[in-house]
C-alpha cells in the first residue's frame, strides 16, 4: 500500500515543454482524479492515439522507469497485456521539467474500481495477479530501485512504540495509545516464521490498480507498476487479500473480511497460477493477511502521533491524526475478523489447491 502525502503542486494543465516531449496534442489532457500518489491525465498524441500521462511522485527516483521497462517489455513477450511506456521525442523513458519526473504510458482501455463488486469480480483480480506473477517468475533483472522494509512488519511496529515515546505531547496522545495498545495486542499474536523466498510482485495490488473491461467482467491487466520489486510472494497476497476482501472503506469501523470474496479471489489464483507456489507458500497466505492487517494498523496508528506520512481527507476529518485513528479502528476490526476466520481461510486455500 502507498498512500503518502505528496509535495507535488495542483497543475490543471501539463506545461508545453512536458506535451512536445512526448508529441501530446495541448488540447487533448483531462485530468484523472483517482490514484494518491502520482497526479494522472488521459489524453492523446498528435495522431489521435489514447494515452497517459503522469507527473511522478518524487517518492519514486527516475530510474524505476528502466525498472518498468524492463517488467513490461517481458510480460509482452509472454502475451500479457499490459500498459507500456511511451519514449519521449529523444528516445528516454522520462521526461524532467522544472524538477519533475513526467511519463507517458500507452492506455488499455478498461475501468477500475475502489471496491471489488462481487465475487465474480474477486475470482477475475485473483486470477489476472497470478498470471502476472508467473509471467514474471522467469526474469532475471536486477532492479534499481529495492523497497526495503515495506513490509517489515517488526520495524514497522517498532515505529509505533518510538511515535509513542516521541509524541506523548499530542493532543490526542491518550486516545492514540488505548488504539497502539490494541494493536500491540494483536501484533504478539503474528506468526514469526521466517518468509519464504524472495519473487517478484506487483507491490500494491489493490483493486483500484486492476483494469477491467467496461463490463467488469474480465480483468484484463495490473496498472501502476512503480512499485514491483522482490518479495515474498505470500506477503503480497496477504497485503492483496486484506484489501479486496473488506469490501469497506480503510477507515470503515465496521471493515470485516468476507470470506466469499476471498473464497473466489484465491480460487481464481489457484487457476491462474497453475503450479508456480509451493506449499509452504501457500500454507503462510492465511496469516499473511492477518500479520499485514496488523501492520497497516501499526502504521496508521504511529502516523496518527506523526502526521507526516498517509494523505487524508479533509472534507470528512479535521486532520490527518483523526482520519489516521478512523483507518487504525477500521484495520484492527478487520484484522480481528481475519483472525476469528483463520480456520475458515486455511480449508478455502486447501480446497482451491486441492488437485
Amino acid at each position: 500500500m502507498m498512500p503518502v502525502v505528496t509535495d507535488q503542486p495542483s497543475s490543471p494543465i501539463p506545461a508545453p515543454a512536458v506535451l512536445a516531449a512526448f508529441s501530446i496534442d495541448p488540447q487533448s489532457p483531462q485530468r484523472i482524479d483517482t490514484g494518491l500518489i502520482n497526479q494522472t491525465w488521459s489524453a492523446r498524441d498528435v495522431r489521435g492515439v489514447s494515452c497517459v500521462l503522469q507527473r511522478v511522485n518524487p517518492v519514486f527516483p527516475a530510474e524505476i522507469h528502466d525498472d518498468i521497462d524492463v517488467v513490461t517489455r517481458h510480460l509482452q513477450t509472454k502475451g500479457v497485456a499490459t500498459p507500456v511506456l511511451i519514449p519521449t521525442l529523444t528516445g528516454k523513458l522520462w521526461h524532467e521539467h522544472e524538477g519533475a519526473v513526467w511519463r507517458a504510458l500507452t492506455h488499455i482501455e478498461g475501468t477500475s474500481y475502489e471496491a471489488l463488486q462481487n465475487a465474480e469480480q474477486a475470482r477475475e483480480a485473483g486470477r489476472i495477479l497470478a498470471i502476472f506473477h508467473r509471467a514474471l517468475a522467469d526474469l532475471e533483472h536486477t532492479f534499481r530501485r529495492t523497497r526495503l522494509g515495506v513490509h517489515d512488519t517488526a520495524r514497522h511496529i517498532a515505529q509505533l512504540r518510538a511515535a509513542l515515546e516521541e509524541h506523548r505531547r499530542h493532543s490526542e496522545f491518550a486516545k492514540i495509545a488505548d488504539l497502539a495498545a490494541e494493536v500491540l495486542e494483536l501484533a504478539a499474536e503474528i506468526d514469526t516464521t521466517p518468509d519464504a523466498a524472495d519473487r517478484i510482485v506487483h507491490g500494491d495490488p489493490k483493486i483500484s490498480n486492476v483494469v477491467f473491461t467496461r463490463d467488469g467482467r474480465r480483468a484484463l491487466c495490473l496498472i501502476d507498476l512503480d512499485t514491483v520489486a522482490r518479495m515474498p510472494i505470500a506477503v503480497e497476497l496477504g497485503d492483496a487479500f486484506r484489501s479486496w476482501c473488506n469490501p469497506k472503506t480503510e477507515d470503515a469501523s465496521n471493515a470485516t473480511f468476507q470470506l466469499p470474496l476471498f473464497a473466489a479471489a484465491v480460487a481464481g489464483y489457484a487457476e491462474g497460477s497453475e503450479e508456480l507456489l509451493n506449499s509452504a507458500e501457500w500454507q503462510a497466505m492465511p496469516h499473511s493477511i492477518f500479520r499485514i492487517t496488523v501492520e497497516l494498523a501499526a502504521r496508521f496508528c504511529a502516523d496518527a502521533l506523526r502526521e507526516r506520512y498517509f494523505g487524508w481527507d479533509s472534507r470528512r476529518y479535521t486532520s490527518a491524526s483523526e482520519h489516521n485513528q478512523a483507518r487504525t479502528r477500521g484495520q484492527l476490526n478487520l484484522a480481528r475478523s481475519v483472525r476469528s476466520q483463520l480456520a475458515e481461510i486455511e480449508e478455502l486455500v486447501t480446497r482451491a489447491t486441492r488437485p
